[in-house]
């Protein structure tokens, strides 16, 4: 089997799974309870509180647990709206960012608020410039895509936190969720102050995230009931699957500097190769992300090539998961300029640490192969 959808999901580190496992058996109680079971809950949720602080470069009491990239989102932006809507109902993103920040956008211009979308280049890039252009007496938070999930096209962010200095007032989120483990980020150099990450792309398991939330920031909360998430998430923990994220975010961490510089060395490889099979173009800009490569075949429709490859056993992506059951083209290569025909072609690989350059040459001999059989039905037709 060759996976290279990493961006949709990656595989749980089997030490991952047995932690999740030996935690739930054994810290089964109730964090908020009083009683030794509890209790015991209690410290190990603050003890990977701390240690995911430690590994993220910042305070303890600046991560909030949530249950993963959509909900990390939706509480920085709807939470940093409602907080701050006395002073203004303007806010600034770009015109490609993930469904889960998309669509929370939508709904916030549907209560009154007002949006600016900013539009990308031909690599799928905002400038600092456009963001100062955008800024306005009105503005309370800008939110940024980091690593875009199709493309693998990387905003400027630690530029953009860098013009925000001079504007205290508001808020900068960043949704890491695609850049984690790939592509580093200094939260504090960045001038960040709400950042999304999500377990489940970093070999966690699915359910898991974390709201990094600047000391003195304050969200409207989402979920109100109990106290837990320092008031800002109410409901039990998962103590489980928090033991378990960190545990994967610590791995990865580690393993990351060497990896990084293999994925992009696998990227580059296949990007040269598959350009060399007849009709097939290359969407993902240089520099990029090193474990995101987006192609197209046009006039061949991208579920085909996923069906097709996974009879070899190779599993890659049509856009993102959360839209790829979707037939319209993808909106993010259609920001970029691109015609349609080639945004609604649009396959997506994505790598991880354990892919290697073997599975590279047995995906571009496979690919080659589909691509040329699926050329000879669509002539014929």
């Amino acid at each position: 089997m060759i996976y290279f959808d990493n961006s949709a999901t990656t595989r749980p580190y089997k030490e991952v799974i047995d932690t999740y496992t030996k935690v739930s058996l054994e810290f089964f109680g109730n964090p908020s309870s009083l009683h030794p079971l509890g209790k015991a809950a209690e410290r190990l949720l603050q003890q990977a509180r701390e240690v995911a602080a430690s590994l993220l470069g910042v305070k303890t009491k600046e991560v909030v647990f949530t249950s993963g990239g959509t909900e990390g989102n939706n509480l920085a932006i709807k939470g940093t709206a409602m907080q701050h809507r006395g002073r203004g109902k303007h806010i600034i993103t770009t015109n490609v960012e993930h469904a889960s920040t998309k669509e929370t956008f939508r709904q916030l211009e549907g209560e009154g608020f007002e949006v600016t979308y900013l539009e990308v280049d031909s690599d799928g890039v905002v400038s600092v410039d456009q963001v100062k252009a955008a800024l306005t007496k009105e503005t309370i938070l800008v939110s940024v895509i980091h690593v875009n999930n199709e493309t693998g096209s990387i905003q400027p962010v630690t530029e953009i936190g860098g013009l925000l200095r001079q504007y205290p007032k508001i808020v900068f989120h960043v949704d890491h969720v695609q850049g984690i483990g790939k592509v580093p980020l200094h939260f504090a150099a960045s001038n960040i102050d709400l950042c999304s990450i999500s377990g489940h792309k970093f070999h966690g398991l699915k359910g898991n995230g974390i709201l990094y939330v600047r000391d003195g920031i304050r969200l409207y909360p989402l979920l109100t009931g109990g106290s837990q998430e320092r008031g800002s998430r109410a409901g039990t923990e998962n103590v489980a699957g928090v033991a378990a994220m960190v545990k994967a975010l610590r791995m990865s961490k580690e393993r990351s500097a060497q990896a990084i510089k293999k994925m992009a060395e696998i990227n580059s490889w296949l990007e040269r190769k598959c350009l060399e099979i007849p009709g097939v173009v290359v969407n993902s800009p240089n520099p990029r992300a090193p474990h995101i490569l987006n192609l197209s075949v046009p006039g061949i429709k991208p579920e085909v090539i996923v069906q097709a490859l996974a009879e070899h056993e190779i599993y890659i992506s049509t856009k993102s998961a959360c839209a790829s059951k979707h037939a319209e083209p993808s909106h993010v290569l259609l920001s970029m300029g691109f015609s349609s025909d080639r945004a609604s072609s649009a396959i997506r690989l994505s790598f991880t640490y354990d892919n290697t350059m073997e599975e590279a040459e047995a995906f571009v001999e496979a690919f080659a192969s589909v691509v040329a059989s699926l050329k000879k039905v669509v002539n014929k037709q």
